[in-house]
């Protein structure tokens, strides 16, 4: 490793006058990890990931959706993300394993990401669907993770249980009559309540438990799913009755709790979740995710709305991007989850709960107060720190007075359109809200009002969207703007450096077959020290090159560690190195600690070993920028042997022709910066080949 390389006289380094010592020449940095990496990659057993990727058919997977025609050793064909029916804008590459799209959409990845873009799965579920699909098992992480796991899966199986039970007893008894004819009087069909599963729970304290005892499952598992509550005096009782019954599924359809509302108007609460278990936890989940996240994708939008029959009313409606908090105001982890299928996200408030004392409470400066109220209240402040935070794109858009999202789309589907399309952002939404309550003519409402909206345009991330705010503000009130301006917020305090090295340990493998060894350095850099990006970026930037993205990595897994690596250093409750760990699924943890490992003993206080990571990335450009020299000139050469070659296509092969030229700019930039670190080619602190 760097450190014990720095410190061996075989290197033939000598100590500088301040008792440390000189990084070697880069020849011999090279020499000493190129050894180490080929040692490495020796011992390195393949991982399920490079199994699945090894044994599909990248072309066969992509071919059951899109039809594609041979050109050479690729194949091109018409985007499935996006219209487009002159020029074929859609290529595969076998050999490498990836696809990529020269519209639109101006994406690219591998096999598991064309398929979570098109199903809307993560990656998680795109491995194990592929994984069956390709006979490859996915190996349990132990045995006290396995039993877990299957404790779990029965309590999925106890829920999964319960639905037929209250299916039947809502459509097939007495009791369950009238509860039928109230939810058609609502406008659902029969079809968009056999889709959500909605059932009823009989007015017995133990009908449930009885029907779920009587097919095997214990006591103790009722309680663990949440389906029964404890007797003070001993025993248990149904926890839903006399309700209707609501299933909650997880993002990937698997049975987590039930949301139950009443019957009975005199009956309290209204509504009433599944308690917090070991698989239902209401704010981390979405009610109606599971069925909304492909919409969520194709329209690049999630709606937010505030109950479960609004959530089915809109799907039956053709609304399909629509989900719910379940009762909870918004949180960040909602949000997070939502944004892995769009940015672009929309909270549809009743009239009744955004009104402006909902909207003033929002605006508390003390968080903590609201986090403590009992009911679910339009924090304007938590949304705009949100989104800055997970750099999202949230709106907010109030329904009219008195009118349900169900009523709306019953009356006329194109009004909800409208609405949505008519959303304002947050800090927009509250000053109309504001100064439709205000006398806008009085300075005390003036001051009253920018007092309340000023400390929520200073959470904002955006320094132009600040700027923009506060010049709407100062016109909105009539006041100058520089008297906006004297108002300033205390400086956050920074966050304290922490020491991971003792955490990191090698467990897993490295997939081999499309990624590479610089894109495994770059990354376990990253995870080491993630405001490491910070520099990366600014260098980027100099050269008039945007910031690193997951499009700088080839495969999927290694763009979904690179995303939990940006999410980290978005958010503020904790150290970036620490929380990147909850930002990844679990099959790829064992990777990213391998990734890790891999750079834990380099000296990161060697000014001259930070300058040759920062010359790495720039590596990592180019090499992306090569690869998509060779992505297009395939293109412009599909284009221009098309069977049909239209004079319209003309403007296709200019478009692509500057795109050459652009990225060619592009390269010939970074190879100029490449050539102070031994050239836009030498390799040093990793092995040999990209």
């Amino acid at each position: 490793m760097i450190g014990a390389v720095l410190k061996s006289r075989a290197t033939g380094v000598a100590p500088d006058i301040a008792g440390g010592y000189n990084l070697p020449p880069p020849h011999v940095i090279s020499h000493h990890r190129l050894v180490l990496n080929r040692q490495r990659m020796a011992a390195r057993p393949m991982s399920v990931i490079d199994e699945v990727k090894d044994r599909i058919d990248i072309v066969e997977v992509i071919g059951e959706s899109v039809k594609l025609r041979k050109s050479g050793k690729n194949y091109s064909g018409f985007c499935p993300f996006h219209p487009n029916t002159r020029t074929p804008a859609f290529a595969v590459f076998p050999e490498s394993g990836t696809w990529r799209c020269f519209g639109a959409c101006n994406e690219g990845g591998d096999v598991f990401s064309f398929l979570m873009k098109k199903e809307g799965w993560d990656f998680s579920e795109a491995l194990r669907i592929l994984a069956e699909r390709a006979g490859v098992e996915l190996r349990p992480h132990g045995s006290a993770e396995q039993a877990v796991d299957e404790a779990h899966q029965r309590l999925r199986t106890l829920l999964e249980a319960v639905i037929p039970f209250y299916r039947h007893n809502l459509l097939q008894t007495p009791a369950g009559a009238p509860v039928l004819d109230y939810l058609l009087a609502r406008n659902l069909s029969e079809q968009a309540l056999e889709k959500f599963e909605i059932g009823y729970a009989p007015n017995s304290w133990d009908a449930t438990s009885s029907y779920l005892m009587d097919k095997g499952y214990r006591q103790q598992e009722l309680k663990d799913s949440g389906m029964v509550s404890e007797r003070e005096s001993g025993g248990v009782y149904d926890r839903f009755r006399h309700r209707i019954m609501i299933p909650i599924r997880d993002v990937r359809g698997r049975m987590a709790g039930f949301g139950a509302r009443v019957v009975d108007p005199e009956d309290v609460p209204k509504f009433l979740n599944s308690p917090q278990t070991a698989l239902f936890d209401k704010g981390r989940m979405l009610y109606g995710l599971d069925k909304a996240r492909k919409a969520i994708r194709t329209a690049d939008q999630a709606v937010i709305v505030e109950g479960y029959m609004d959530v089915i009313a809109l799907h039956q409606a053709g609304f399909a991007n629509v989900v719910s908090p379940m009762g909870t105001a918004i949180s960040e982890s909602q949000l997070r989850l939502l944004k892995r299928y769009s940015r672009r996200m929309v909270l549809a408030l009743d009239a009744d709960a955004a009104g402006s004392r909902a909207t003033l409470r929002g605006l508390t400066v003390a968080r903590e107060t609201l986090e403590r109220q009992p009911d679910p209240i339009f924090n304007a402040r938590g949304l705009v720190r949100h989104e800055g935070r997970i750099d999202a794109d949230i709106r907010v858009v109030t329904l009219p007075e008195g009118v349900d999202p169900d009523e709306v789309v019953a009356h006329d589907p194109a009004v909800w359109t409208v609405l949505i399309d008519g959303a304002q952002t947050v800090v927009n939404y509250v000053l109309e809200v504001l100064t439709a309550d205000h006398d806008l003519d009085d300075p005390k409402a003036k001051s009253e009002i920018a007092r309340q909206v000023l400390p929520l345009i200073e959470d904002v991330a955006d320094p132009v969207e600040r700027e923009t705010y506060r010049q709407n503000l100062a016109r909105r009130l009539k006041v100058d703007e520089r008297a906006l301006i004297a108002w300033r917020p205390r400086s956050p305090r920074r966050r304290p450096r922490r020491d991971i090295s003792t955490e990191a340990r090698v467990e897993g493998a490295v997939s081999q077959r499309v990624e590479s060894p610089i894109e495994r350095f770059s990354l376990g850099v990253l995870l080491y020290d993630p405001e490491l990006l910070y520099r990366v970026d600014r260098n980027l930037q100099a050269l008039s090159l945007g910031r690193l993205s997951p499009q700088d990595f080839t495969g999927t897994e290694h763009k979904v560690i690179f995303h939990a690596v940006r999410e980290a250093l978005a958010q503020e409750e904790e150290e970036p190195a620490r929380h990147w760990r909850s930002c990844i699924e679990t099959p790829l943890l064992a990777l990213s600690d391998s990734l890790l490992a891999e750079v834990i003993d380099f000296d990161f206080t060697q000014p001259r070993v930070i300058e040759e990571i920062m010359a790495n990335f720039l590596r990592l450009r180019k090499r992306k920028l090569e690869l998509t020299l060779t992505h297009l000139r395939f293109q412009l050469q599909a284009v221009q042997e098309g069977e049909s070659f239209e004079e319209e296509q003309e403007g296709d092969v200019w478009h692509h022709t500057r795109e050459v030229q652009r990225i060619a700019s592009e390269k010939d930039r970074l190879d100029r910066a490449l050539a102070g670190h031994g050239g836009p080619n030498q390799t040093t602190l990793i092995a040999e080949g990209w």
